[in-house]
């Protein structure tokens, strides 16, 4: 693009009225649209240009310093070649090279460029760099080719800002995607924000801009910058690099140039492992946290703690409850503290609330050297609307739908990411790609997919776009989907994903090879939703509602589940998850042991969202830490106990995770004793030893509770390995005294049973 293709700038009254005279080889046009910020084509004009003449070839240099007062070329050794002339005031200045300074080739000799500044009454500032016109090409035709594509998985090293060396030259080079706009430049304190001092070079094959600005410039690892747009309509805007490895703390939306410094890592032996600890027959109990309230610092104005206080405080506390996984709510770059992160707009930083991505390395690092996995929720269905960010982008609907019957998500006023366009489906899978291969996160947790499945999700009739074939399934999404969870275990041994998806979508954990999604974990909604239903109930009415305990096990293992009690039942109204139960306080209390034992003796992964673990009693609140003044108080201690005591069973029992993936592992022993509410079912190992789990859901207790047992080995009695009614979890210690004899009574399709003493709102779990 060159500046004919501009409409020629209104003169204002700023203007010199004397005409401006080009500098040879450059047209008035270009002088005009140079000055006002709207030349597309700035190597055309600057840099180093090779003039032929009556008097033979000659090589010029021209360079673009408004405000400056004179500025000079120079040899390496500091000797002026040229003293350039400034055409009019306009901040275009040019000059000749010696004849003899270029090499053997016909290149011009090197040089650098010395910029004299005012600096005040009698003072001048010199600055010297090399000229950023005078580099040639940046990205390599491979680069191009991925990006057209939309399979440059390393896009995060190939746009954004590069602190490098070109021909030995340090310096940042830029590059961004905006194929339809008419001009871009990278704008930041370097050069006063100033949209006309550094355009960049459109790659038209591409549509990626480019520019390499020379450290002399002020350029480098801390710099702070955005790109300046001129969009296809006209319109001027100023947007952060979708692409920026690091961003200032917001509410402030520059981006940063990144330190290339490769991270250090010493977590050689979890990376060696973790395949084995994220198998379907592994234990897998996740804490979900939400970094910027887990703990607020009180006594400096509540802020967040940075990444390496978050490591000496939740890594013990997290390994000292026994979860083997932390899940961070998204920590992508966001702009709205208040969405959590699920609204992000920097999909390879990590927010600076928390501090530089080093610090956020480090984290992962301690997360792994203490034996901790790290899942992060990723979010790529839809963005938000701020203007520093992708929407409308280059003038035109770059990452989303044009039609907002496609584009628009009216349930949370965001935009949706156009997955048919191949470098929209490159550019999410490479952020995925960015915290799994450059942090090191175990697993990514994907939101809202079912959002993302359908065209008519949250819209009614006529308000949705179907699809080629008149369905309702985004095709585009799916193949999307399917890509990236392919990509993913292609390049990252070890690594899983899990999909939120509320829907009944078949084979969300089937293998991409068999027409599944490909992921390797689903959250179970259907189950969550279900059990808490039933929970919430007054236990007298729990009878009639048996179902809501028991639908859960019609298809447990029809896909690979986590049982996910997350944040999203916890905030909006909705009560904490110990407000939810019914009854008196000790009935409460009683009810959350309940059914925190039912949840992590069911087949299913395990999640838990911050809080829960002791029974906070508010909502959760994401200015403000968890209540953890409640842990004074023993009966909350003793949930958390619980919790402990639970995650250590799950953990060291094979029966209760290694067969989370087949029937063979579940068996029903009670599940029709409606009356009663008491349900009671066996998991079993790999070779067949028996679990039995029993729970009581009224506030009754039952002596003489006759259940069937099978022969396990002819063992003549059970251990009571769990009691949820236990004092030490604050409860009224009604059980079984830690073991039962087997009684040669038949009950329950088996020859033999046990008689049980069954505690109120209670879970007992025994073995042999």
């Amino acid at each position: 693009m060159t500046a004919l293709d501009f409409a020629t700038p209104t003169k204002t009254a700023t203007e010199p009225e004397a005409p401006i005279v080009p500098p040879p080889g450059v047209d008035q046009m270009r002088v005009d649209a140079l000055t006002h910020g709207r030349l597309g084509d700035p190597f055309a004009v600057l840099g180093p240009h090779r003039l032929d003449t009556e008097d033979g070839a000659r090589w010029v240099v021209r360079a673009f310093y408004p405000g400056a007062r004179r500025v000079q070329a120079i040899d390496s050794r500091g000797q002026i070649i040229t003293e350039m002339t400034q055409v009019g005031r306009t901040g275009l200045f040019h000059g000749p090279l010696r004849a003899d300074a270029q090499d053997v080739y016909g290149h011009p000799e090197l040089y650098r460029l010395r910029i004299i500044w005012p600096a005040g009454t009698g003072h001048e500032a010199v600055q010297e760099t090399e000229d950023p016109y005078a580099f040639g090409l940046l990205l390599g035709d491979l680069d191009l080719h991925l990006l057209n594509e939309g399979t440059h998985w390393a896009l995060a090293s190939c746009l954004g800002a590069q602190a490098m060396r070109i021909d030995g030259i340090s310096g940042v080079r830029f590059a961004v995607w905006a194929p339809n706009a008419q001009r871009v430049s990278v704008v930041g304190e370097f050069n006063q924000w100033d949209g006309r001092r550094h355009p960049m070079r459109l790659r038209h094959q591409a549509g990626v801009w480019e520019l390499f600005l020379p450290s002399g410039l002020g350029v480098g690892p801390g710099a702070r910058y955005k790109f300046e747009l001129i969009g296809a309509d006209g319109r001027l805007m100023v947007k952060a690099d979708p692409a920026a490895r690091q961003t200032e703390p917001p509410p402030a939306t520059a981006s940063v140039v990144a330190d290339p410094a490769p991270l250090r890592w010493n977590d050689d032996a979890w990376m060696q492992t973790r395949a084995e600890r994220q198998k379907p027959d592994a234990p897998i109990s996740i804490y979900e946290v939400h970094a910027g309230s887990w703990l607020r610092d009180l006594e400096d104005g509540g802020r967040n703690l940075q990444w390496d206080e978050l490591a000496d405080r939740l890594i013990p506390y997290v390994t000292a409850l026994g979860f083997t996984h932390i899940e961070l709510l998204p920590v992508a770059e966001h702009p709205f503290g208040g969405s959590w992160g699920y609204q992000p707009l920097g999909l390879f930083a990590p927010s600076a609330r928390f501090g530089a991505p080093e610090a956020f390395a480090r984290f992962v690092d301690r997360c792994h050297q203490a034996g901790l996995g790290v899942i992060v929720d990723w979010v790529p269905a839809h963005f938000p609307t701020d203007a520093h960010g992708l929407a409308q982008f280059d003038g035109t609907a770059l990452y989303e739908h044009q039609d907002p019957r496609e584009g628009f998500h009216q349930d949370w006023n965001t935009l949706i990411y156009n997955f048919g366009r191949n470098e929209v489906r490159g550019f999410l899978i490479a952020s995925g790609l960015e915290w799994l291969e450059r942090f090191h996160i175990d697993g990514l947790r994907v939101d809202a997919v079912a959002s993302m499945l359908y065209r008519d999700y949250s819209r009614r009739a006529g308000e949705w776009v179907p699809n080629r074939y008149g369905g309702r399934e985004n095709l585009e999404a799916v193949a999307f989907i399917q890509q990236m969870n392919t990509v993913v275990h292609e390049r990252c041994p070890g690594a899983i994903t899990i999909a939120e998806e509320s829907t009944a979508w078949p084979g969300v954990t089937a293998p991409v090879e068999f027409n599944g999604l490909g992921f390797d974990y689903k959250w179970n909604m259907g189950w969550m939703h279900d059990t808490l239903h039933y929970m919430q109930r007054d236990p007298v009415y729990r009878q009639h509602h048996h179902d809501g305990m028991t639908f859960g096990l019609v298809y447990a293992f029809s896909e690979h589940f986590i049982l996910p009690i997350s944040h999203d039942e916890v905030v909006h109204g909705k009560g904490s998850l110990l407000g939810k139960m019914p009854g008196d306080e000790w009935q409460r209390l009683a009810n959350l042991r309940a059914y925190l034992a039912f949840m992590w003796t069911h087949p299913g992964k395990k999640l838990l969202f911050m809080g829960s673990e002791f029974g906070q009693v508010g909502e959760w609140n994401h200015d403000a830490s968890p209540e953890w003044h409640l842990l004074d108080d023993p009966r909350h201690r003793g949930v958390q106990r619980l919790v402990h005591d639970l995650n250590a069973l799950y953990r060291n029992e094979p029966s209760l995770h290694a067969r989370d993936t087949a029937p063979e592992g579940f068996n029903w022993v009670i599940g029709d004793d409606r009356t009663n509410s008491v349900f009671a079912f066996l998991r079993l190992d790999g070779e067949g030893r028996p679990m039995l789990v029993v729970a009581n859901m009224t506030p009754v207790p039952r002596e003489g509770y006759r259940i069937g047992v099978p022969p396990a080995d002819g063992a003549t009695h059970w251990r009571e390995v769990l009691n949820t009614d236990a004092a030490v979890y604050g409860g009224s210690d009604f059980g079984n005294g830690g073991a039962v004899d087997v009684d040669h009574v038949a009950a329950h399709g088996q020859g033999q049973s046990l008689v049980l003493r069954l505690p109120p709102l209670g879970v007992v779990v025994l073995k042999v």
